[in-house]
């Protein structure tokens, strides 16, 4: 199957007046105590993210989407390449202020409640006491936690301490948020409010990042995509392009008869039928995201990245605790 690969753009400028983030040949190699290649997590990853998307990253485990998200937070630094955030160096900690992070697992502090919680992160963003309570209320609104908020986070299910998560990433009203698996844990109405505000974060001009392994997720949210698998980046572009089958014509129509149907196009509109469709019609994010990983790895000599680490560059002092995805 062919799909559109849309390739990111670059200057030496900088960035576009629209973009946040911009990754050029960003590569992380993990290495041991000796400083030996161990696990190549990202190689030579270039992306650009623009401001109000959406952006997916998806991919299977060990192919480097939590690893991009630490990079561009500045938890772990780069082998090679570069990470640009808000026109600053991804190591410049000084953008975290701007950016929202919900991590895969959260580390939150279980004997507190809900209003305890948003109102110590909003203590270590220096908002005022009126602020943090005036938004931490209306976080807790928001994410469906009300009648629990005076409960101790150690009484929470795993779905209701996402929630309480994804409300403390966004306590600073953040530019950009980072969402690594936001519907862990959640159940069917959960998850479809997730998408919910994760929509209305959109609208309101932020820009997000989300990983995730629940591709239905991505493809009900996300503007564009990328595809990465053993750290390399395999397929980027807009949802509707990536899936569309170009080979391929479809015909729809409502209330059409089987006599019509096969008389086929040269029919449809003299059998006064309504509601045509002509088209090219789509295959799914699942099916697509199994072929690139299967493709991949049917290809000889395959082997997830220790031999090519040496081509990365220097050993970094970040080991292989920090690495994720």
């Amino acid at each position: 199957m062919a799909h559109a690969v849309e390739t990111a753009s670059s200057s030496a400028a900088g960035l576009r007046a629209d973009a946040v983030v911009e990754t050029r040949n960003l590569s992380k190699t993990y290495r041991d105590f000796w400083g030996r290649n161990k696990k190549v997590a990202l190689q030579s990853l270039d992306l650009e993210i623009r401001r109000g998307e959406v952006f997916g990253l998806l991919g299977p485990n060990g192919s480097g989407k939590t690893t991009t998200l630490k990079l561009l937070l500045g938890l772990i630094f780069p082998t090679s390449g570069e990470a640009i955030v808000f026109g600053r160096e991804a190591t410049d900690v000084s953008k975290n202020q701007r950016i929202g992070y919900l991590p895969e697992e959260s580390y939150l502090y279980k004997f507190l409640d809900a209003e305890e919680t948003l109102d110590f992160y909003g203590r270590l963003f220096g908002m005022p006491p009126a602020e943090r309570k005036k938004r931490a209320a209306m976080l807790i609104e928001m994410v469906g936690l009300a009648r629990d908020r005076k409960r101790q986070l150690r009484e929470y299910s795993k779905g209701m301490t996402r929630r309480i998560g994804v409300a403390q990433a966004l306590i600073n009203d953040p530019e950009l948020v980072l969402l690594d698996e936001p519907t862990s844990g959640l159940d069917p109405i959960g998850t479809r409010e997730m998408k919910d505000l994760i929509i209305d974060l959109r609208n309101r001009g932020k820009t997000v990042i989300l990983c995730s392994h629940l591709l239905a997720d991505v493809e009900d949210v996300c503007d564009r995509i990328a595809v990465l698998h053993q750290g390399e980046l395999k397929e980027l572009g807009r949802v509707g392009d990536l899936l569309r089958v170009g080979d391929v014509t479809q015909v729809r129509a409502r209330g059409l008869s089987p006599e019509a149907a096969q008389r086929v196009r040269e029919i449809i509109e003299a059998d006064g039928v309504s509601e045509v469709e002509i088209g090219n019609p789509n295959t799914t994010l699942e099916d697509l995201f199994l072929e690139i990983v299967r493709d991949t790895e049917a290809r000889p000599g395959r082997r997830a990245g220790v031999a090519r680490g040496a081509e990365d560059g220097p050993a970094t002092q970040d080991g292989p605790t920090s690495h994720g995805a």
